[in-house]
C-alpha cells in the first residue's frame, strides 16, 4: 500500500506553439487580383490538470516525466482557420495543488470532481493577412507568426481532503481509533511510524450521516524541519476542517505533549493553530476511576477534552458527537 502512495511528482511539460497566420490573396480564374484570405493558425496545445474523485494517488503520474502538447497547425487560403494543437490532460485526486518548480509559485488547486485548469498554456495562433487590411493597405502582405511554445517544470503535490485530521506521536492510537470508528483497515502494530502514508476512513454518524477522517503519519518533534516523515504528512493537515489531537493516557506529561504537537504544527503554518481543535486522550481502558481523575488535573484547559479507549469503545460516541459539532457549528 505504501508503494503505491505517491503525494509528490515534478513533471516537464511543454505547450504547443501556436500555428502561423497565413498571407495568402485569393486568386481565381475570374478575380486575378483578390483580396487577402489568409486564415489564422490554430492555437497551440495546452497542458491541464482534472479532477477526478476515483483517483487517491498521483501514483500514475510517477513515471510520467515529459508531458508535450501538439502544436497548432498554420493558417491557410479561403480564411481556413488551422487546427488546435492536441491538449495533454492529466487527471488528478481532489487535493491536487500545482506550483511552479523554480518559483514555488502555486499555479491552482483541484477541490471539485471535473474541474480543469491550465497549468502550461499553448501559444496563441498568428492572424492571418485578412485582419491587417485598411482603407490605405488593400493587399497587406503581412501575417502573425504564432506565440511560440512554453516549457517548465511543474510540481503536483497533493493534500488529502479530509473533515477530521488525526494528530499524535508515533503510536499514539491513531490507526487503532479509525479502524474502530469506520472500515478503513490501517496497519496496526506496537510500534512508532506504523502509518507511512495517510489512511482515509469514512465515519458514520447519527441519521445516515458521515464524515471522512484522516489518519496522518505520527509527529514528531522537529518534524516542520524535516525530521522523521517531516513535513510529508504535515502538508495533509492543511487540508482538514477540524485536528484531532490524540494523546495516550500512559504519557508522562500530557500538557508538554500537546504544547509540542501544537509547537510543531505552528512552526510548520501558523494558520494551523486556527483550526478548530479537540483532544483525545487514548487507551483510557488502562486506568481506574482514581487515575482518571488524576489525568483531568493535568488536561490542558483551553481545549475541550474527551477521554477514549478504542478497545473498550469508551468515550466513542461522545467524541464523534463532539467532532460533528465542530464540523457543523
Amino acid at each position: 500500500m505504501s508503494v503505491n502512495f505517491i503525494d509528490y511528482v515534478k513533471i516537464y511539460t511543454k505547450s504547443g506553439s501556436g500555428g502561423a497566420g497565413s498571407a495568402h490573396f485569393r486568386r481565381e480564374k475570374f478575380v486575378p487580383k483578390g483580396g487577402p484570405d489568409g486564415g489564422d493558425g490554430g492555437r497551440g496545445g495546452h497542458v491541464i490538470i482534472k479532477g477526478n474523485k476515483q483517483l487517491w494517488t498521483l501514483l500514475h503520474l510517477k513515471y510520467r516525466k515529459h508531458v508535450i502538447a501538439g502544436n497548432g497547425v498554420n493558417g491557410a487560403g479561403n480564411l481556413k482557420q488551422g487546427a488546435d494543437g492536441r491538449d495533454e490532460i492529466l487527471e488528478v485526486p481532489l487535493g491536487t495543488v500545482a506550483r511552479y518548480a523554480d518559483s514555488n509559485e502555486i499555479i491552482t488547486e483541484i477541490i471539485e470532481d471535473g474541474q480543469t485548469s491550465i497549468i502550461t498554456p499553448g501559444g496563441k495562433g498568428g492572424l492571418g493577412n485578412d485582419h491587417f487590411k485598411s482603407a490605405t493597405n488593400q493587399s497587406p502582405r503581412y501575417a502573425q507568426p504564432g506565440e511560440p511554445s512554453i516549457e517548465q517544470t511543474v510540481i503536483l503535490e497533493l493534500k488529502v481532503l479530509a473533515d477530521v485530521g488525526l494528530v499524535g506521536f508515533p503510536n499514539a492510537g491513531k490507526s487503532t481509533l479509525l479502524s474502530v470508528l469506520s472500515a478503513a483497515k490501517p496497519k496496526i502494530a506496537d510500534y512508532p511510524f506504523t502509518t507511512l502514508i495517510p489512511n482515509l476512513g469514512v465515519i458514520p454518524y447519527r441519521d445516515f450521516k458521515s464524515f471522512i477522517m484522516a489518519d496522518i503519519p505520527g509527529i514528531i518533534e522537529g518534524a516542520a524541519e524535516g525530521k522523521g516523515l517531516g513535513i510529508r504528512f504535515l502538508r495533509h493537515i492543511e487540508r482538514n476542517a477540524v485536528l484531532l489531537f490524540m494523546i495516550p493516557a500512559d504519557t508522562n506529561d500530557i500538557s508538554k505533549e500537546y504544547k509540542i504537537l501544537l509547537n510543531e504544527l505552528k512552526e510548520y503554518n501558523p494558520e494551523l493553530l486556527d483550526k478548530h481543535r479537540i483532544l483525545a486522550i487514548t487507551k483510557c481502558d488502562l486506568l481506574d476511576e482514581e487515575l482518571k481523575a488524576e489525568i483531568g488535573e493535568e488536561i490542558p484547559e483551553e481545549i475541550q477534552t474527551i477521554l477514549i479507549s478504542s478497545v473498550t469503545e469508551e468515550g466513542l460516541s461522545s467524541l464523534k458527537d463532539a467532532l460533528w459539532q465542530k464540523l457543523n457549528g
